[in-house]
């Protein structure tokens, strides 16, 4: 609709807000009407019309079966949208069409804003299953009316109301008409049904919905008297009751044909069960945090054990190997930290990332650097965890078998999202490697745990070769999730 309005009209920032927020609103009007919708506005030059938005209604058959928007239109061939744009007023003259030998009746609704006619809404109705209507379908057609007037006027839609329309109560949901006063006139079947659920016993014509409505809620204070407001229709409002087990959400649509006040609208939705199963995976996503965070405390306590271990070793070799399985299990304990904060399985790499890189660190303080360059970008705990291992085990080997003990030197962690892929180098500038070292079959203990993490268990690749000038880099290729 953007384009189509900036492309051949004259209409500023400011009015195409408000066909944006018509459009957002006019699916009710096209349900309560049985009606399509097309929304024409006049070319810049006045000598044509341009159809910007369509929309179908839920409650009936389609007048077009092809797609309106994006058609242009010479002034003077439909003379209903030109009296509708020319006099302001709502068009209702005029014989059915036929289309595809359906018979279909036009009508014009011009949209104002600031006094100003902005464009028109043909309302098409198919006119192929007509029959006496019903009390329900009456009660529809008298709401649209009613809508399409305060439309005319320039007082639908409400600007201070920005609705949701994917998560609000739609007419076929439910459907109450109050007159001024908030005395119920109609709710229909589904809307019995929703205040059933509630408790309500008997029938609602003729009680005023926001006292029934306050009696079956436990609200009290300023919340009940907002209850009250909201479900006697005053302001166009959103709102959720809950009693009896059941919760019921509520949409009030005050109604101002001619300018005061002739009653209103709520349109209602039995929200029940999907609360409770929003209430379930809340619970679930706790339960899975809480488990994230008690297995790293436990992962922190065997680290704890085994640095006290490896303080009482009087053996150097065996005080090496327990500091590095005390850094193994701090990688692991790092990720399960991440994800006890965050709502999903995934987790922001980088921060894991930076957390190894200090940890690993500390095996030679001062004396080697270590910096990460690039993105991991956002992983699945399914990959996050084993790759933080094989990163502290590269990084360990790095420094320990890099460099001497009193050399200097930095090793560099870059990554790069190309593809679906993710490239990982760990480039150190030292010693570099032995002769006629092989990666896929030599190494220590470290080696092994990195070449079985990449490949067996993330399907990725993995080599180390001489780095440009001096040292060694290790490269690293994984696929990653779609």
């Amino acid at each position: 609709m953007n384009d189509l309005v900036r492309q051949h009209t004259d209409l500023d920032d400011s009015d195409l807000e408000w066909l944006h927020l018509l459009v957002s609103e006019w699916q009710l009007l096209s349900d309560l009407s049985f009606a399509d919708l097309v929304l024409w506005v006049p070319t810049s030059d006045g000598t044509r019309y341009v159809s910007v938005a369509q929309m179908r209604p839920n409650t009936g058959p389609t007048s077009y079966q092809d797609d309106m928007v994006g058609h242009l239109v010479p002034r003077g061939r439909r003379p209903m949208l030109d009296a509708a744009l020319d006099e302001g007023r709502i068009v209702r003259e005029g014989d059915p069409e036929w289309r595809e030998e359906v018979p279909v009746r036009v009508e014009s609704i011009p949209v104002r804003r600031a006094g100003r006619v902005l464009g028109v809404i043909a309302r098409n109705t198919n006119l192929l299953t007509v029959r006496t209507p019903s009390r329900l379908e009456l009660t529809y057609l008298q709401s649209a009316s009613d809508l399409a007037q305060m439309i005319a006027a320039g007082t639908f839609p409400f600007p201070s109301e920005q609705v949701d329309m994917d998560a609000s109560p739609r007419v076929g949901d439910g459907l109450i008409r109050l007159d001024a006063d908030g005395i119920v006139q109609y709710a229909s079947p589904n809307a019995l049904s929703a205040y059933h659920r509630l408790g309500q016993a008997a029938d609602l014509v003729g009680h005023h919905l926001g006292t029934a409505t306050a009696e079956l809620a436990p609200s009290r204070g300023k919340s009940h008297e907002a209850l009250v407001t909201v479900a006697s229709g005053k302001a166009p409002r959103e709102t959720e009751i809950e009693g009896n087990g059941g919760v019921i959400q509520l949409r009030a649509i005050p109604l101002s044909p001619k300018g005061v006040r002739s009653g209103s609208l709520v349109l209602l939705r039995d929200v029940t069960e999907l609360r409770r199963r929003e209430r379930e995976l809340i619970t679930k996503d706790a339960t899975i945090r809480e488990i994230h965070h008690r297995v790293k405390n436990n992962l922190q306590t065997v680290a704890a054990l085994l640095r006290l271990q490896a303080r009482r070793m009087d053996s150097d070799q065996g005080r090496e190997a327990l500091e590095e399985a005390v850094r193994r299990v701090g990688s692991i304990a790092i990720v399960h930290e991440t994800l006890s904060q965050n709502l999903d399985e995934r987790v922001e790499f980088d921060e894991i990332a930076d957390r190894v890189l200090a940890m690993v660190a500390e095996i030679s303080p001062g004396r080697v650097t270590t910096r990460r360059a690039g993105c991991f970008g956002v992983l699945s705990a399914d990959v996050a965890t084993p790759l933080a291992m094989v990163l502290t085990e590269l990084l360990q080997n790095a420094l320990e078998h890099g460099f001497g003990p009193a050399e200097q030197g930095s090793v560099e962690v870059s990554a790069e999202r190309r593809h679906g892929r993710l490239a990982i180098a760990v480039r150190d500038d030292g010693r570099g490697l032995p002769p006629g070292f092989d990666p896929q079959q030599a190494g220590n203990l470290g080696l092994q745990i990195v070449r079985t993490l990449v490949v067996g268990e993330l399907g990725g690749t993995f080599d180390m070769v001489p780095a440009d000038g001096r040292g060694t880099k290790v490269l690293l290729e994984l696929a990653l999730e779609s």
